[in-house]
């Protein structure tokens, strides 16, 4: 989490850190790609301050009542299935069937030297692809966001791109959404995004590609992902990539929003372990200044211990024995994005979250709570991103420019119930908040900070985390929501 102050970190779409400007992205990887990766990161107010949409289910009309009915202005779709791995473009990879299908490397296409912006090392990697099929959205976009699960052997890597077709027929180069491992051993690269990346119509910020004028009508008509899938020569070892998806959304920026009914007449909480994230402060601060700064990692594993998975005990040898609760240590070193130096990136914690057993993690928009109803009645807790001052929700006690809390559920009244990291202790963590309060922070697109500027909310932005396998009634409301 970010308390308000002169230097926000990134919880907030449109606050994200990166660098503006024209770079050309390189279809493969390269050390001019690694350089631009390398780039120095700006102040904030680099970023974008107009264009950020809110949440799919929202109405365009201020003022109009939430529904089933409504316009959704956001779209998910995701690869994951052993059709959908057949029916895109393989270069040097091939499909597994299974349980949980993925794209493996079956033989690779040729090496290419990466000089890691981290580290400074320069190594070889044999390469392969798997590209999507073109993906039309059903409404067109001014932003997209990729995410990804996978599982990546030391001495594996991952690449992960996007390229779009804009309403006016021209395309985006290749932007690349990141370059991730699940480990940062001597033998894996650091895993990173990349600054800098723009064609003078839209930009990469961090995890997020964003149209740059979204007033002048151009939008996203169209989209497709690449993976390229890395490991050391010579090697039979291999990444698995089980799913990748990517979000886009548009709609008019607003204040406030619509406020929904609740829908759970008798309340509904579920079990979700709690942690604080204010007891690791000052705690390995090369991961992003310590515990003050881990809402997002210490978020996920909450939510990754309430689905019964844990890392093992040589996964926390690394920790220090005498730090309480060190699976949030190991979490934040897991997210952390070398070059955004934070641990806030959005794809990274779903990423993080695949890495465990027969776990899926999907960034997305909700429209409404009662989307967020929908996922606490089939036992589905969600994260949300939220930005506030201090008045603007009670019982907090703090504003934040970027802030992610855990949704465990609701109670009779439909005033929601959150583990909220920013606690002094574990056992404070667990709070209530006012539903309406919730709601608009958490899907408005415009806001104020303490000085009375006009900052960007996050529009509804959540992280899902789920099983590979969900019961019938979890498949019904994840697939009512576009995730499945």
């Amino acid at each position: 989490m970010t308390r308000s102050g002169p230097t926000p970190r990134r919880s907030v779409l449109a606050a994200a850190l990166g660098v503006a400007g024209a770079a050309a992205v390189s279809a493969t990887v390269s050390a001019t790609a690694a350089a631009a990766a390398g780039a120095a990161r700006p102040a904030p107010s680099a970023a974008p301050a107009a264009g950020i949409p809110v949440a799919a289910g929202i109405p365009v009309a201020a003022g109009a009542p939430a529904g089933p009915k409504a316009a959704r202005v956001a779209e998910y779709h995701g690869w994951s299935g052993h059709a959908d791995w057949l029916a895109g473009t393989a270069k040097g990879v091939r499909a597994e069937g299974g349980a949980r299908p993925g794209i493996v490397i079956s033989r690779p296409l040729g090496s290419v030297d990466y000089t890691d912006p981290h580290t400074g090392t320069t190594a070889a990697w044999e390469y392969a692809t798997w590209t999507s099929p073109v993906r039309r959205l059903s409404v067109p976009a001014t932003e997209a966001i990729v995410s990804w699960n996978a599982r990546t052997p030391a001495g594996t890597w991952i690449q992960i791109e996007l390229k779009g077709t804009y309403t006016d027929g021209s395309a985006t180069p290749w932007y690349v959404m990141g370059r991730w491992a699940s480990d940062d051993g001597a033998s894996s690269i650091r895993r990173t995004s990349v600054d800098g990346q723009s064609d003078d119509k839209s930009s990469v910020w961090t995890d997020t590609l964003s149209i740059d004028d979204p007033a002048s009508g151009l939008r996203l008509a169209a989209y497709q992902v690449r993976l390229t899938l890395h490991r050391r020569p010579g090697t039979t070892l291999t990444p698995t990539v089980w799913r990748v998806g990517a979000m886009g959304s548009d709609v008019p920026d607003r204040f406030e929003v619509p406020a929904s009914t609740p829908s759970l007449p008798k309340g509904h909480e579920l079990a979700v372990p709690r942690y604080s994230q204010e007891i690791h402060k000052g705690q390995y601060p090369e991961y992003d200044n310590g515990g003050e700064a881990w809402c997002s990692p210490t978020s996920s594993q909450m939510i990754i211990e309430y689905w019964g998975r844990k890392p093992s005990a040589g996964d926390l040898a690394w920790v220090n024995p005498d730090y309480a609760d060190p699976q949030v240590c190991h979490a934040a070193r897991a997210t952390f994005d070398y070059q955004y130096e934070g641990c806030g990136n959005w794809p990274f914690n779903a990423a993080y979250a695949a890495t465990y057993r027969d776990l899926r993690g999907v960034v997305t928009r909700l429209g409404s709570l009662t989307d967020a109803e929908k996922l606490i009645a089939a036992g589905i807790p969600l994260i949300t991103s939220q930005s506030f001052l201090a008045t603007e929700l009670d019982g907090a006690g703090y504003g934040t420019s970027g802030h992610l809390m855990t949704v465990i559920g609701f109670t009779a009244d439909g005033d929601v119930i959150a583990n909220d990291p920013a606690s002094p202790s574990d056992d404070a963590v667990r709070h209530v908040y006012r539903r309406r309060q919730w709601e608009n922070i958490w899907l408005r697109t415009k806001r104020y900070d303490a000085n009375g500027q006009v900052k960007s909310g996050t529009g509804g932005v959540c992280y899902l985390y789920f099983p590979a396998r969900p019961t019938p009634a979890q498949h019904r409301v994840l697939r009512e929501l576009g995730i499945l």
